[in-house]
């Protein structure tokens, strides 16, 4: 099984430009998942959406394309891909020539959708459903200028002076007003940091959360948020962690955890768990991102 302390993070890489498949690095969801109560079927839907800011191949004259890339993972994928390997792995398509986009898009959607579907031995799961393959959108530079900024919707909790005194998760700290007539609402911070599960290296990010239910008291959320601050888990364990938290704690009927993080190594990852089926998000960046 793939650890994360035996990936390329924290440690001096060479930089492969030509095409390396054997680049990615998955690793399993299954044990942060257990930590945090889900042992069987995870009670929620969704998907991890990265955005790759650097990407470039040549074409069959040898000269340079550049494009951006937005790849979505199904959250019931078997493995996460660590975030260094990714950057690795596309890099290694910068002295690769292919025959136009389309060919790049479908090597890229092939080798991501073996590598989060493979197992410990290395195999493709094969029971049950047939594996979802990861979602690829190539932007090419003509559409640039349509790639938007757009902030999450919803009623910013930052308004809010509470003192904050706890930087690692304080489940604890969610309550609920029972008395109080269920409402639905959109709650947004954009004070979410944690930190790198291997290297330590600052994650900052803004979440949404949205939720009915018993009203969710607002101030504890917030400190709940802010208690990530020192807390080592990647992008996907900590969205899940949220969830889980006010789906146990807080009981809602409804809820939906998204969470958009600012870019490292030209990469980002905006995770998304809802506990009913619905639409993803629109893949779009925030203006930190």
């Amino acid at each position: 099984m793939n650890h994360p302390e035996n990936s390329q993070l924290g440690k001096a890489s060479a930089y492969i430009d030509h095409y390396d498949a054997s680049l990615l690095f998955p690793i399993a969801r299954a044990g942060k998942r257990a930590e945090i109560g889900i042992t069987a079927a995870a009670p929620f839907f969704g998907a991890d959406m990265w955005t790759a800011y650097e990407l470039s191949w040549l074409n069959l004259r040898g000269k340079p394309q550049v494009a951006l890339a937005h790849f979505t993972v199904p959250c019931e994928s078997r493995n996460i891909i660590e975030s260094k390997s990714f950057k690795l792995y596309l890099n290694s398509f910068n002295n690769t020539p292919f025959a136009d986009a389309d060919e790049v898009k479908a090597r890229l959607r092939a080798d991501l959708s073996e590598a989060v579907w493979r197992d410990t031995s290395g195999e493709v799961a094969t029971s049950g459903a047939a594996p979802a393959s990861i979602g690829v959108k190539i932007v090419l530079p003509e559409l640039f200028d349509r790639e938007p900024i757009y902030e999450l919707d919803g009623l910013s909790l930052d308004r809010l002076d509470v003192e904050c005194s706890r930087y690692t998760p304080a489940p604890d700290l969610l309550t609920v007003q029972a008395e109080e007539a269920p409402v639905s609402e959109v709650l947004v911070s954009n004070l979410l940091k944690s930190n790198c599960l291997v290297t330590g290296q600052p994650d900052w990010g803004s979440v949404q959360i949205s939720y009915s239910g018993a009203p969710i008291d607002q101030e504890g959320l917030l400190q709940y948020l802010v208690s990530y601050r020192n807390h080592n888990e990647f992008h996907e364990q900590c969205v899940e962690r949220i969830f889980m938290d006010i789906w146990t704690r807080c009981k809602p009927v409804r809820l939906s955890v998204y969470a958009r993080y600012t870019r490292r190594g030209g990469l980002d990852i905006n995770p998304f768990r809802t506990s009913y089926p619905q639409a993803l998000p629109g893949n779009t960046r925030t203006a930190r991102q």
